[in-house]
């Protein structure tokens, strides 16, 4: 090989195990959480969580956010387990709406940090219709392609679900590869990017999933899906994206956005 290809496709390596690096990297103090670098602000990222407020954020089917299944808690978002939700007279939980961003996004990166509570089931929803949620799912919860996030190593869930359950998955349709997570009580990074068509699932710098939209693989993995019934949930759309309000403890940090073009359809 050319040496002057040599070390140019070693520097490539470097940079891109450098960058890959900077980004999985857990911030090693409170002020570091919830920032943008110069770097990331020059490219367009954007937070969508400052560490302190609920800005830009309501519950879904609601105008503000039901601050008791969510509270910002040590520069996290965190969603409260059942057993900590405030009951109703009959002794039921009160009934909680996921939470949702003001804005909706079509073409994006987007990038969160996670951790979740033993045996804890969540997820992340993207490419929702608040609308179509409220026609065909329920008043306060979304519809759309699912981000899962679970404690995956969990005996509750080993061996019991299907591989389109577990953690990074394009729930009920498409099942990660080669996906390592993170013990519960441990934060993960995560990673989605649409890009036109174009849609990956990236779990602690892997590469977990990748789909095109309008694919007759997509087509017929929705077919056999829960989400078969529900007319035009498979199209591509400027939605917003959902943090699930699930059973269980969860908690979010750095979660930022950088638009790609917002005229690619």
């Amino acid at each position: 090989m050319n040496h002057s290809l040599f070390a140019m496709l070693l520097l490539m390596q470097v940079v891109f195990l450098s960058c890959e690096t900077r980004q999985n990297k857990a911030p090693s103090s409170p002020e570091e959480q919830n920032t943008l670098t110069k770097g990331e602000l020059e490219k367009g990222w954007k937070l969508l969580f400052d560490g302190k407020t609920f800005n830009g954020w309501r519950g879904l089917g609601m105008e503000a956010v039901q601050e008791e299944h969510w509270k910002i808690e040590d520069g996290t978002i965190r969603k409260l387990g059942y057993e900590d939700i405030p009951s109703m007279p009959d002794g039921q939980p009160m009934e909680g709406s996921d939470l949702i961003t003001v804005n909706s996004f079509q073409n994006f990166e987007l990038y969160f940090e996670w951790k979740i509570s033993k045996a804890g089931n969540s997820g992340l929803k993207y490419n929702v219709s608040e609308e179509m949620s409220q026609k065909y799912g329920g008043k306060y919860s979304a519809l759309g392609f699912e981000y899962q996030l679970l404690d995956d190593e969990d005996t509750s869930y080993v061996g019991k679900i299907g591989a389109s359950q577990f953690t990074g998955a394009l729930y009920d349709m498409i099942p990660p590869k080669n996906a390592q997570i993170k013990p519960a009580g441990e934060f993960n990074s995560s990673r989605i990017s649409i890009n036109g068509n174009h849609v990956e699932h990236w779990l602690n710098g892997r590469k977990i999933i990748a789909y095109e939209f309008g694919s007759e693989r997509l087509d017929s993995l929705y077919q056999r899906s829960k989400y078969r019934d529900y007319p035009h949930f498979l199209e591509k759309r400027k939605g917003h994206l959902v943090l699930q309000n699930h059973h269980d403890d969860i908690w979010f940090r750095n979660i930022k956005i950088r638009e790609i073009d917002k005229n690619l359809k």
